[in-house]
């Protein structure tokens, strides 16, 4: 029997990861060892293996940087309409093997780096993740990007350069404690600083309105130091920018004012400045009303707008001169993307440079800013609505409120001559919400102010036009559209899985990349043996590849032979992991009631961040720690089941654990998941979902055929029933003995010996005000947990219906989606072109 391939040898035949030519490799080692020179030349003489990674990473940068200045060059000549993504995060983990893969230079660093004594995996685990979102909606942001720049879109991600981004999330005594992302503390070599790009931003201050025009005075400025990061696209030579602004203190600030104390003082006080750009609120899927979260919204707002503005007035590559003064060809070389209504800000700002700077009337500025905005909608959740107190806009943005002011006068002048009479509907239209503390509801701002409303999966935007945005639906109904949520094929399969990635190209070929659609050739192989040999083959690698590192980090032995069932995403009641707890305490109680029963093997794997505020949510991840802790220590059980917390889970831990999954859980209320895109991940990556009838699950069931997902539960219309009759989630607990019987141990103690009331509040809140109904799906959860279990007993028909789902993921693609922005929103034509190289003339 010949010798197994090292894990080198091996990598070397995966075609997708671009040929090692001899010629690559020797100039690849050369500028390696250059940078590393410079890097060392400095201070110190021997190489430690961050030395050896930014050596790495800034020879694979080199690659980048012609491509890059070639891209603009190409723009600036062609003057294409240009896309800006505004979001207040982008949770891009990390950059190094991205960028290989994209340039198709994976295989030639690794020969290089092989032939240098160096493990290249080695030096990408040195690589700190960019953590500069929270979840589903900046990870979002950053597929985008990809598919943006690999679609050949003239395309840029504007954002905050926070210098904490979401924390790290350590496990002490089964507690999460937080700990500050420090990511930038040894550099970063992906970002150029463009100071020649520094923007003023004003806040506070008051209005004075002349006969000429609105002026708005006596304000504080802070400036906005934009780094630039390259987005290359896959293997079309073109490389994008996402900008993030820094917020720094002009120099003379304070030191003006007759009411600073003194110099020092003043210096130390440039801080209050700068920290707006200092941390990433850690809040998903929840509003914080704090001034410091207001100004981030306008920092990024003022800057990016002045900055898209002076790129609309120059257009010919390398000139300052004004070129273009009519503004009424914006919206024909700019469209803006508003991810969610955090950027709403960009709205009223952009009338304010219209009207008041560009001296613009009001009707034909705001006819600009309609046809130039669009807004995307991420949630129904109402605690996520963002609605700010009026008192706090008068103090931090004076102009902008009587902006809005007006915009809401003459929006609601509208409503009034579309529905004569109707007080009713113009009070829950207005963009000014009444009663209490007078507030500006963003999401209504965003509707008025964009001439398109997109929500993210089907069944979510079509929430949105029955209820949360009914009334604007009926007014405006063209401007209401869905665009489903994608990721990017590059990093969520090729990257992070290219074992599977190999196996498929060897029946499709490459393709496949560019194109996800191309899945579906797969399908003729769904009987095939050796296919479906091949396909359970890189799961079971993976799967053993995932259980080292899990005994390497966390110490823990898992069985490899065991069903991996995941459920990864942040912490929060409406993702119900509760649900999953109670499945794993009855699961438990029937082994322990028949142990000599032949029970499928699990290894139930949770992971995932709680806000810090969010109690309730701190309190689940203490529940799934301590069921671990008594079910991983019986002996009755054994490694038939196993409870694991996936501690700090990222961009990164997501890489690896996603690739081994088999079971994919997505339990969501119906009706309160806007998409999900960890969905599409796990259905790519060869896992089973287990999932209710909510967001993109509904249309994965679709594509891959209702019969391959575990699909359980209420639909949206079971919910809405429910709730008008009655949620008594007693009735449950009384009719179901399983789940009496794990409450009952919950509330008693059982998993928490030493504090036996620790869990009454969750159990409480089950009881009696569970606004997610997690006793409601209980029992049909459980029957279909069953039917996983006996369906994994049969791994040929498992595996047939893996092929299925990863046939039929191809729609999960964010170049689909990205195709769908640009043609229906942006008025823009995706392209598969290539540019040339900037070496090929």
């Amino acid at each position: 029997m010949s010798k197994p391939l090292s894990d080198h040898e091996r990598k070397k035949q995966i075609s997708v990861r671009g040929l090692a030519g001899v010629e690559n490799v020797t100039e690849l080692k050369t500028n390696f060892n250059r940078h590393l020179h410079f890097t060392l030349v400095k201070d110190r003489i021997v190489a430690t293996k961050r030395d050896y990674y930014f050596a790495l990473a800034n020879t694979v940068r080199d690659h980048l940087v012609g491509r890059w200045i070639r891209t603009q060059q190409h723009y600036y000549e062609k003057d294409p309409k240009r896309v800006y993504y505004i979001s207040l995060e982008f949770y891009m983990g990390r950059t190094l093997q991205n960028t290989m893969v994209n340039l198709a230079l994976e295989n030639a660093c690794d020969e290089a780096t092989y032939q240098l004594g160096l493990d290249m995996e080695e030096l990408q685990e040195m690589e700190e993740d960019a953590g500069l979102g929270n979840g589903g909606l900046g990870r979002l942001a950053a597929c985008f990007l990809d598919s943006m720049a690999s679609l050949g879109l003239a395309a840029y991600g504007y954002g905050i350069r926070y210098e904490f981004g979401i924390f790290n999330q350590k496990i002490v005594n089964g507690w999460q404690v937080e700990e500050a992302d420090d990511w930038l503390r040894f550099g970063n070599p992906w970002e150029k600083a463009r100071p020649e790009y520094m923007r003023p931003v004003k806040f506070y201050g008051k209005t004075e309105h002349h006969p000429d025009g609105v002026k708005w005075v006596d304000t504080q400025v802070v400036l906005a130091l934009p780094y630039d990061t390259p987005i290359p696209g896959y293997r079309n030579n073109i490389v994008n920018t996402m900008r993030l602004w820094s917020a720094k203190a002009p120099c003379d600030f304070n030191l003006k004012d007759f009411n600073v104390g003194g110099y020092i003082q003043a210096v130390l006080d440039r801080n209050l400045a700068e920290n707006i750009s200092r941390v990433l609120y850690p809040n998903d899927n929840f509003f914080e009303g704090k001034e410091l979260r207001l100004k981030q919204e306008y920092f990024v707002v003022s800057a990016t707008l002045q900055d898209i503005i002076r790129r609309f007035k120059v257009s010919k590559f390398g000139s300052r001169e004004v070129v273009r003064t009519d503004f009424n060809k914006l919206p024909d070389k700019v469209a803006i993307q508003l991810n969610d209504t955090h950027p709403a800000m960009a709205i009223p700002e952009l009338m304010r440079v219209l009207v008041d700077e560009e001296k613009l009337e009001w009707d034909q500025a705001w006819d600009i800013c309609v046809r130039t905005c669009a807004y995307t909608n991420h949630t129904v959740l109402p605690e996520a609505l963002e609605r700010w107190p009026i008192d706090l806009f008068a103090h931090l943005l004076p102009r902008h409120l009587e902006i809005i002011y007006e915009i809401n006068r003459r929006h609601l002048e509208n409503v009034a001559a579309r529905f004569p009479g109707d007080c009713e509907r113009m009070r829950r239209m207005s963009l000014v919400e009444e009663g209490g503390q007078k507030r500006v509801n963003m999401a209504h701002l965003c509707i008025v102010g964009s001439h398109a409303v997109n929500g993210v999966a089907q069944i979510h935007s079509d929430i949105l036009t029955a209820t949360i945005f009914k009334d604007f639906y009926e007014m405006d109904p063209h401007k209401f559209q869905n665009k489903t949520n994608g990721i990017t094929p590059r990093r969520w399969l090729v990257m992070c899985n290219p074992g599977l990635a190999e196996v498929i190209a060897e029946r499709i070929g490459e393709d496949f990349i560019r194109d996800l659609d191309q899945l579906k050739r797969l399908l003729k192989y769904v009987n095939d043996d050796a296919f479906i040999r091949d396909i359970a083959k890189v799961k079971q690698e993976n799967k053993l590849k995932f259980a080292v590192h899990l005994e390497e980090h966390y110490k823990v032995k898992i069985n490899p032979n065991s069903m991996f069932d995941i459920q990864v995403k942040r912490i929060h009641e409406y993702k119900r992991q509760l649900l999953n707890c109670l499945h794993m305490i009855t699961y438990y109680n029937r082994i322990k009631k028949e142990p000599n029963k032949q029970w499928t093997p699990r290894t139930v794997m949770i992971g995932g961040k709680a806000a810090p505020g969010y109690h309730t949510a701190k309190m689940i991840i203490r529940m799934i720690t301590a069921i671990g802790e008594v079910i991983n220590n019986d002996p009755v059980v054994g490694d038939r089941l196993k409870v694991i917390f996936l501690e700090n889970y990222r961009v990164t831990l997501a890489e690896k654990a996603i690739p081994a999954a088999d079971l994919s859980q997505q339990i969501s209320t119906a009706g309160t998941e806007a998409s999900g895109t960890g969905n599409m991940k796990f259905m790519l990556n060869g896992a089973l979902t287990i999932g209710t009838m909510d967001g993109a699950n509904v249309e994965m069931a679709e594509e891959a055929g209702d019969g391959n997902l575990f699909i359980f539960g209420m639909r949206v219309d079971d919910v809405d029933a429910l709730d008008k009759k009655g949620y008594h989630a007693v009735e449950y607990y009384n009719r179901l003995p399983e789940l009496k019987q794990a409450i009952d141990q919950i509330s008693g103690g059982f998993f928490s010996p030493k504090q036996p009331d620790l869990f009454k509040e969750i159990v409480n809140m089950l009881m009696h005000h569970d606004r997610f109904k997690v006793f409601a799906d209980y029992e049909d959860y459980i029957k279909c947990q069953e039917q996983v279990n006996a369906l994994y007993k049969n791994p040929k028909e498992w595996t047939k219906k893996v092929i299925y789902n990863i046939a039929g993921s191809g729609k999960f693609s964010s170049d689909r989606t990205i195709a769908q922005y640009a043609r229906e929103i942006w008025g823009m034509e995706p392209t598969l072109e290539k540019i040339p190289a900037p070496d090929a003339y």
